[in-house]
């Protein structure tokens, strides 16, 4: 590729169109905490608490006659973020191919799964 491009080595890829990256022996770890406290900070949350969701059936709420309404899809991504800045949502997939495989036709046989979690997606 270096023939067709300019290139050059930076070093060890850490942070890439907003995502912090991590790289060990165990895999490649991507999250966006830095995201995630510049909203916390975008809408003056950073000192608020966690909140247990889904929340308890016993607690009663009151209406606030005097308050305003909000445009909840500006709120809509901000359900984890405080206590969870670290949040490790983890992937896996494995790919299995040949080529020429079947023997009558000479076909190229594939598979492959992809966990999120333990938990196989397709």
């Amino acid at each position: 590729m270096s023939n067709e491009f300019e290139m050059s080595m930076m070093g060890e890829l850490t942070f890439f169109l907003g995502l912090q990256i991590k790289q060990s022996k165990d895999g490649i770890f991507i999250n966006q905490a830095k995201y995630t406290k510049e909203l916390l900070k975008r809408f003056d949350m950073e000192a608020s608490n966690a909140f247990d969701t889904p929340t308890s059936s016993l607690l009663k709420l009151d209406k606030d006659e005097k308050g305003k309404d909000v445009d909840i899809k500006r709120y809509r991504g901000l359900w984890f973020p405080r206590n969870t800045s670290f949040f490790d949502l983890i992937g896996y997939s494995d790919a299995d191919a040949d080529y020429a495989g079947c023997k009558t036709e000479r076909k190229s046989i594939s598979g492959g799964c992809q966990f999120l979690g333990h938990s196989l997606v397709s």
